[in-house]
């Protein structure tokens, strides 16, 4: 049987590729059975290709993961996710499969928002275009119960917090640089807003993958329509690709 790694996926002879995540550019490996370290590793199923099984060790999984395991929205509840590129879309495809009602996408780029819509988000807005925060209480009657906050920008998180009303919750999810500070309003956080720090998923490598997975092949998680896969040879363009915003998770593959 194939195996995938928590950080990419492969097959149990040596050769196959690896994602290692890092923040918007990906570094691709070849995992060898003598590397001097192992990861985590977990089964995937035959019928899986390695090609959709490696950009599921980050990224995505992140975004579904801090959905459908941290905020778990109840019903009725809102989601705002700020930023839809791989981590942002993978919340919005999470949240679809949750029990919220209303699914907010915040992004600069309107081919984004179109495909935030597509995989289930009920409004977009582009905050080049209009007020991110006075959209989203209008849309929400007053404050989102749930902020991701996907794109590791400072100001857009200190809008994520601003964005929940009391009792509701921001999820840190994006990349900032390490040394990142942020603030919020004491008095309205100090009526019960919660800020939470959610890192790859909230879950093991093998329980959010394997979930994904099953979620895929029933058509509840269609993560597969954003990979592009190019050969290694044009590395260069699958990079060009991923900055223009043309590709959301671009994979190499060696063939």
């Amino acid at each position: 049987m194939p195996t995938a790694n928590s950080m990419g996926a492969r097959r149990s002879e040596p050769g196959a590729l690896l994602e290692k995540a890092a923040m918007n550019i990906h570094a691709y490996v070849v995992d060898h059975v003598d590397a001097p370290f192992r990861w985590e590793e977990l089964t995937v199923d035959e019928s899986v290709p390695l090609e959709l099984a490696g950009p599921l060790a980050c990224g995505i999984t992140t975004g579904a993961g801090a959905v459908l395991n941290t905020a778990n929205p109840g019903p009725g509840e809102s989601v705002v996710v700020y930023g839809v590129g791989a981590v942002g879309l993978g919340a919005i495809m999470a949240a679809r499969n949750s029990a919220a009602a209303t699914i907010i996408a915040v992004d600069l780029h309107d081919s984004r928002l179109e495909l935030a819509q597509r995989y289930g988000a009920t409004h977009v807005i582009n905050s080049q275009k209009e007020d991110s925060l006075e959209r989203i209480r209008e849309i929400t009657g007053g404050a989102a119960d749930y902020a991701i906050e996907c794109a590791g920008v400072i100001a857009v998180l200190e809008e994520a917090i601003e964005a929940i009303g009391m009792l509701g919750t921001c999820l840190l999810i994006g990349g900032a640089p390490t040394d990142a500070r942020f603030s919020a309003d004491h008095m309205r956080t100090l009526f019960g807003k919660r800020i939470v720090g959610a890192l790859g998923g909230s879950r093991t490598s093998q329980e959010m993958i394997s979930a994904l997975l099953a979620r895929w092949k029933v058509g509840r998680f269609p993560f597969d329509e954003l990979v592009r896969t190019y050969p290694m040879a044009e590395i260069e363009q699958a990079i060009r690709d991923t900055h223009s915003g043309e590709v959301i998770k671009a994979v190499l593959t060696l063939a």
